[in-house]
């Protein structure tokens, strides 16, 4: 999650930082126990990266519900 924050011109506050990270964790954990619809085996720095730079473009857009964060990211991930 750092990588993509430090590679983004918006700052983030460390509560914010806190929120994403969560949000990644959590979406993470869904898609590893299958709950994405999408085969993990072989590709999980591809989908983790997937995940976590979908949070930060809803984050840099204002988004900050973890749970919405985490269930976009999932969709994403479906598509």
């Amino acid at each position: 999650m750092i990588r993509h924050i430090r590679d983004e011109p918006a700052a983030f506050s460390p509560d914010v930082i806190r929120i994403l990270s969560r949000a990644l964790d959590a979406a993470w954990l869904s898609a590893c126990a299958g709950r994405s619809g999408f085969p993990i085996e072989g590709h999980a720095t591809a989908v983790r990266d997937l995940l976590a730079r979908h949070i930060v473009d809803l984050a840099k857009k204002g988004e900050r519900d973890r749970d919405r964060l985490v269930e976009s990211a999932l969709y994403r991930l479906r598509l």
